[in-house]
């Protein structure tokens, strides 16, 4: 069973930047997997995470959601199976709680559907204030 853990995220002012991480452990697929995050905001089940920004750790096409398109960026560090994601230009929508996905990477694109992954992460809260 893949696990993910995050780490970093907290509080910051608008137009500050925060760096989330997620540590892959137990992924043994060969094929690779589709790495990322989703955010999900108070009183939304997490089918209605909203797509952040996922990435093939087999190498491949990153995706964004198109509210965060241009201001975050997601990186991965393939000999610590850890991904990174960049958050620039914080706006006071972005306050949720970042949850760190997996699932197996089968399609020629990876899903930006909270509901086609697998594997979720405990979460991680960004506050942004203005």
């Amino acid at each position: 069973q893949v696990r993910l853990e995050e780490s970093g995220g907290g509080s910051a002012q608008a137009g500050d930047s925060l760096r989330l991480s997620c540590e892959m452990s137990r992924a043994r697929r060969s094929g690779g997997y589709c790495l990322g995050w989703f955010r999900q905001v108070l009183g939304k089940g997490r089918q209605g995470a909203e797509a952040v920004a996922v990435l093939v750790t087999s190498g491949g096409t990153t995706r964004y959601g198109d509210s965060v398109k241009g201001r975050f960026t997601i990186s991965l560090d393939k000999i610590k199976s850890t991904a990174f994601l960049q958050l620039a230009g914080l706006k006071s929508e972005d306050k949720a709680t970042y949850y760190c996905v997996a699932t197996e990477f089968r399609d020629r694109l990876c899903s930006l559907q909270s509901r086609d992954y697998k594997y979720w992460g405990e979460g991680t809260q960004v506050t942004v204030s203005s």
